[in-house]
C-alpha cells in the first residue's frame, strides 16, 4: 500500500523543500496531544504541558481533532511564508467550504482519496462530522457544532487557538527549529539541482521513493493507507518538520496541491533504523548473559577482563558477546593506552524501549 504522487511532465522548478511554521505548529500539537508517539520528544512535551495556561488547554482538547487522530489539511499548506501570521492570512482566505472540509477531515477520512463534499453542502457528510465528533467528547461535538453553523466565528476562533499557541510556547520553540529546518530543506533543494529529485526524494526519508517508467514519473510513499494524486498544474510541496517523527504525512486529496511532511533526523530525535538493524538489537539483548552485560556497560567504559571477572565466565566469551552487541551498534569501542574499553551506546539502546533502559539501569 502506499500513496503515489504522479509527477510526469511537472519541472522540478515546481517542486519544492520548503519549512513551514504552521505545518510546524500543528506537528507540535499533535505531539502534545499524543506523547506516546513520540517518546523522543518527552523532555518538551511534559515541560511545554505543564506549562500551558488551563484555559488554554482546555481550548486545544475541544479542537485536538484536527491534529490528533490524524492531520487536518489546513494544517499542511502547500506554499510555506516565512511567518505564522502569513499562513494564517493565507488561510483567512480560503473559502468556507473548502476550509470546513478540511478541517473537519474526520468526516470524510473513508473517501478522501475520492474527494467528499463538504459537510458545509452534503447533509450526509454533515450527519458524519457530527457522528464522529459526538463519538469524541462532548466537547468536540459541540464545536463542530459551531463550525457547521458558524463558519466564519469558528475560524477566528481557530485562527485565535493558534496564535495563542504561539504566544504560549511556539514562537521560541520555532525559533530553536527553523534554522535547522532552513538547512535541510537547503541541502534537498541542493541534492535536487546536483543528483537529482530521486536523491532527494530518497534522502528526505527512506519510506520514500521516485519511480519513472514509459508511463511517467512518480512519488511513491510508503504508508499502510491507499491514495493517488495528480500534480499536474499545480507542483509538491516537502515540509521538513523536527517534531513529526515517527510519523510521514502525505496531502494527497484531489484538487488540492500534494504535500509531504517528512521528519528531519537529529541525533536529539533520531532516525528511523532498517527493520534488519532493529531484529539484531533485540536478538542481542534477548540473551541473559547480554543483558547482565548491559547493565554493567551502561554505567561505564569496562575491559574485557573486567566483565569476565564481574560475571564468572571466560574472556572468550565475552568477546563473542561483545562481537554480537557491536554487530548490533549497541556497544562502543574505544582504545585507552594498553585498554580497549567497551560501553553502552545509551541512545541507541533507549530507542529499543525505555522499559528495557530502566530494567537495566535500575
Amino acid at each position: 500500500m502506499s500513496v503515489t504522487i504522479d509527477i510526469t511532465g511537472l519541472p522540478h522548478e515546481r517542486i519544492s523543500f520548503c519549512p513551514s511554521p504552521l505545518a510546524e505548529l500543528g506537528a507540535a500539537l499533535h505531539a502534545l496531544a499524543e506523547p506516546a508517539h513520540h517518546a523522543r520528544l518527552h523532555a518538551w512535551t511534559t515541560t511545554t504541558a505543564a506549562a500551558l495556561k488551563p484555559e488554554l488547554a482546555d481550548r486545544l482538547h475541544e479542537a485536538d481533532f484536527m491534529w490528533r487522530s490524524t492531520r487536518s489539511d489546513i494544517l499542511l499548506p502547500a506554499h510555506p511564508r516565512e511567518t505564522l501570521a502569513e499562513e494564517l492570512d493565507d488561510l483567512d482566505r480560503m473559502d468556507d467550504e473548502k476550509y470546513v472540509g478540511a478541517a473537519l477531515e474526520i468526516s470524510c477520512s473513508s473517501r478522501y482519496a475520492h474527494g467528499a463534499p463538504s459537510p458545509l453542502v452534503d447533509e450526509r457528510m454533515r450527519r458524519r462530522a457530527l457522528d464522529l465528533a459526538a463519538a469524541r467528547g462532548p466537547r468536540q461535538a459541540a464545536f463542530v457544532e459551531r463550525m457547521l453553523a458558524d463558519p466564519p466565528g469558528t475560524r477566528a476562533w481557530v485562527r485565535r487557538l493558534l496564535e495563542d499557541c504561539d504566544e504560549a510556547f511556539f514562537a521560541d520553540t520555532w525559533r530553536r527549529v527553523r534554522v535547522q529546518l532552513a538547512a535541510d530543506a537547503r541541502h534537498k533543494t541542493e541534492l535536487m539541482r546536483r543528483k537529482g529529485l530521486a536523491e532527494a526524494v530518497a534522502d528526505a526519508s527512506s519510506a520514500m521513493a521516485l519511480e519513472e517508467d514509459e508511463q511517467g514519473s512518480r512519488i511513491v510513499v510508503d504508508k499502510l493507507v491507499q491514495g493517488r494524486t495528480d500534480a499536474e498544474g499545480t507542483g509538491v510541496t516537502f515540509l521538513p518538520t523536527a517534531f513529526g517523527w515517527p510519523h510521514l504525512f502525505a496531502l494527497h486529496a484531489p484538487g488540492c496541491q500534494p504535500v509531504v511532511q517528512y521528519p528531519v533526523p537529529t541525533r536529539d530525535l533520531g532516525g528511523g533504523a532498517p527493520v534488519e538493524a532493529v531484529k539484531l538489537r533485540l536478538e542481542a539483548v534477548a540473551h541473559p548473559m547480554r543483558m547482565r552485560l548491559c547493565r554493567s556497560l551502561a554505567r561505564g567504559a569496562y575491559t574485557t577482563s573486567e566483565l569476565a571477572d564481574a560475571y564468572g565466565i571466560t574472556p572468550p566469551e565475552v568477546s563473542r558477546h561483545l562481537a554480537v552487541m557491536k554487530k548490533a551498534g549497541l556497544v562502543t569501542t574505544q582504545r585507552r593506552g594498553r585498554y580497549v574499553l567497551h560501553q553502552l551506546d545509551v541512545a541507541v539502546t533507549a530507542r529499543l524501549g525505555s522499559d528495557f533502559l530502566e530494567s537495566v539501569l535500575r
